[in-house]
């Protein structure tokens, strides 16, 4: 292959990658209103493969109220729980309330994309201490339950 169309090969896979992620806004918005279901079960679903492109505008949807596809302390706090090696569980029932708190402060979380493409790649807790509004009390937790 000579180098003109090896640069011709190139340039165009730079404008396919452009114009795919281009197109992500329409494509997310496109699945939120015709196939709501199925975007729904992805976006719950962390271990869903996803371009980068796509996870990245998911992940916005989801920072302007995308709280139609997601109940975060359904999906993402079990999982942040875990990086702090909690459990639901380990909240017993005299403390059902404080439980119910740590939920309601997950559901207004102002960073719930950053949460769940954080739980989607695996980050662990102290990366996850930087931005979750719950850390603190999951450390709290995590340190009674282990003494």
């Amino acid at each position: 292959m000579s180098d003109k169309q090896s640069e011709r090969q190139g340039w165009l896979a730079r404008l396919e990658e452009r114009l795919f992620a281009a197109s992500m806004p329409q494509l997310v918005q496109g699945m939120r209103n015709e196939a709501a279901t199925s975007y729904r079960e992805m976006v719950r679903d962390l271990a869903t493969p996803m371009a980068p492109a796509l996870e990245r505008e998911v992940a916005r949807t989801l920072n302007r109220g995308g709280d139609r596809e997601l109940i975060p302390a359904e999906t993402l706090m079990p999982e942040m729980m875990q990086r702090f090696d909690l459990a639901a569980e380990d909240f017993g029932a005299d403390e059902a309330t404080h439980f119910a708190e740590l939920q309601a402060v997950c559901n207004r979380c102002p960073t719930v994309g950053r949460c769940w493409r954080a739980m989607r790649g695996g980050e662990g807790w102290a990366k996850c201490r930087g931005f979750c509004p719950n850390a603190e009390a999951f450390e709290k937790k995590a340190l009674a339950v282990a003494g």
